[in-house]
């Protein structure tokens, strides 16, 4: 079934568009007249049958409808092939940064109007400063959006490999406690995950930053937790690490960890104290269930108090993180305990499925976001 456009997007009915979605889990999005229609999960673009899919259901959209776009939408990163091909297809393309498109999407489905506060955790996205970005806040409103906070960043030796290798998020995670001692330091953590000659190469890429972007992301973050307990070092299939800790939770556990956050243009939400503590807990024999209880616990006390800093009372949550139904619904619990309207996805998936579809809304609301990435980039001048 399509999505109806609302009646306040008046102005935009008439005007087709196209939105070819991300690079993972990949869905392309086409709105005619008042309607939205969402293409089945294509997947990975970087496998052959995905790519011939992808382009495929584009030309079958466009003849199904008997519709030519007046305008392609895709994703800011330059090297997504979903993108390469908008500019194929078309001189006129716009892009929209990654978590926006996710908030967009949930604001959209919900129906949102007004001010709110837009929560986007996921795994990877290109972000409006060139590195990669996955736990995100914003200030979104009918019309705009505004980077509000983020998680620390840490580097992820290995680069995508790491999407793989949790163990690596891990690492990145420690370097950026410890420096180059975090493999004396946390000798007892990491001797069962890496050989000697494995965490030297590991070492070397941290130390001297080669193939090691850093990143915000709450995916890895979940990973580097699995990691540290044992649970997942190495992944067999996407989201396994985050899914296994989520398993192993203890329901009874209400305890949270430590965490900071600074206060700054754009607030930064510092997960070392949680890591510390987490080691501290593995070093006294506390089960692994009432550790990951406690983890998730403290990740909705975040989201909580990043809210209560925004001074907005309606909260969006979207992005693949929110597909852990225990981070969702302790999350949505406790915004509604402390009298904030909390939002979730209902028919799209808050993944990079649903992407396209914020592709388009953000489209719709007309956000400058040619000024949002020159405000952003002006922004992380400022902040060195």
């Amino acid at each position: 079934m399509p999505i109806t456009v609302s009646d306040k997007y008046n102005l935009q009915k008439e005007k087709p568009l196209l939105a070819v979605g991300g690079h993972l889990k990949n869905t392309v999005a086409l709105k005619k007249g008042n309607n939205i229609f969402i293409s089945q999960h294509i997947g990975d673009l970087s496998t052959q049958e995905s790519n011939k899919t992808f382009k495929k259901v584009i030309e079958d959209f466009q003849l199904l409808y008997d519709v030519e776009p007046d305008e392609i939408i895709c994703d800011l990163h330059p090297e997504y092939i979903s993108t390469k091909h908008a500019r194929i297809l078309s001189s006129r393309i716009e892009q929209v940064q990654h978590h926006y498109a996710h908030i967009a999407a949930c604001r959209f489905e919900n129906q949102i109007e007004g001010e709110a506060l837009g929560v986007s955790w996921d795994g990877t996205g290109y972000g409006l400063d060139g590195t990669v970005w996955g736990g995100e806040f914003f200030l979104t409103d009918d019309n705009s959006y505004e980077h509000f906070a983020q998680f620390k960043m840490f580097m992820l030796p290995g680069g995508e490999k790491a999407i793989k290798e949790p163990r690596r998020s891990l690492a990145g995670i420690l370097f950026e406690i410890a420096g180059s001692s975090f493999v004396n330091e946390f000798s007892d953590i990491l001797e069962d995950k890496f050989t000697q000659a494995e965490i030297g190469i590991v070492l070397n890429m941290l130390s001297k930053k080669i193939n090691s972007p850093i990143t915000s992301s709450a995916g890895r973050l979940f990973d580097a937790v699995s990691s540290l307990l044992g649970i997942c070092d190495k992944s067999n299939y996407e989201g396994q690490a985050a899914m296994m800790l989520e398993f192993a939770e203890d329901k009874n556990e209400s305890d949270i960890y430590p965490f900071n956050i600074s206060e700054s243009k754009v607030l930064i939400v510092d997960w070392q104290p949680i890591i510390i503590s987490i080691i501290n807990d593995l070093r006294k024999d506390v089960n692994q269930s009432t550790i990951s209880a406690k983890f998730h616990n403290t990740l909705t006390k975040v989201i909580l108090e990043i809210t209560k800093k925004s001074g907005l009372t309606k909260v969006v949550l979207s992005g693949g993180c929110f597909q852990n139904a225990l981070l969702s619904e302790r999350t949505i619990k406790l915004l509604r305990q402390n009298n904030f309207q909390a939002y979730w996805h209902q028919r799209i998936p808050p993944n990079d499925g649903g992407v396209s579809l914020g592709q388009i809304a953000a489209s719709l609301i007309k956000n400058n976001f040619s000024n949002n990435i020159e405000k952003e980039s002006q922004l992380t001048k400022e902040m060195g």
